[in-house]
């Protein structure tokens, strides 16, 4: 019988267990560039990406986009230590004329989707053309919206993890996996 070693780090005063490899994560990242290079060919679409926790996945992203585009950044937060505050602060916010562009809100993480739900009004108060949601993960049973999201790498269940531009107080956002909190 052969064992199943899990590889384990700890940050802070927490252990996560590894939960989805890099190689995973690469064709979730793969699938849904295939899925933007098609809707969106010929767009010059505007990737608008969530920060922190999704720089690695937006580079990596982007990295597969056929399509011409542009790039810029927004910086929200909603977290502290391992759960949601429920508040969405934006700390930075975007500079570009969006209306008539077509939009990708591109997110590291969907749970219960209010930081989506809060920067919705304001872009489309823009008049953008369309916006499309893009996300590595999504938790279905933490999901509390009913905005629509049009690419999704996995679905993966309600556990805190961290790696790969995910973190716990600051750490392991540099992992190139992802870990959950093991409990």
């Amino acid at each position: 019988m052969q064992e199943i070693i899990t590889k384990t780090v700890q940050l802070h005063d927490k252990k996560f267990a590894s939960h989805i490899s890099a190689a995973e994560i690469d064709n979730a990242v793969a699938k849904i560039a295939s899925a933007i290079n098609t809707d969106l060919a010929g767009k010059n679409p505007l990737f608008v990406c969530v920060l922190n926790g999704v720089f690695l996945f937006a580079a990596d992203l982007l990295r597969k986009i056929e399509t011409p585009c542009e790039v810029s950044f927004i910086k929200v937060s909603s977290y502290e230590g391992t759960a949601s505050t429920g508040e969405v602060k934006t700390q930075i916010g975007l500079k570009e004329d969006i209306k008539g562009r077509t939009i990708v809100l591109v997110e590291d993480i969907i749970d219960s989707g209010n930081t989506i739900a809060k920067l919705l009004p304001i872009l489309e108060s823009q008049e953008p053309a369309e916006i499309k949601i893009a996300t590595l993960l999504f938790k279905p049973s933490a999901f509390k919206r009913d905005f629509k999201i049009d690419y999704t790498g996995m679905e993966i269940p309600n556990d805190f993890v961290v790696g790969y531009g995910l973190d716990y107080n600051g750490l392991g956002r540099n992992l190139p996996e992802i870990y959950k909190l093991n409990e």
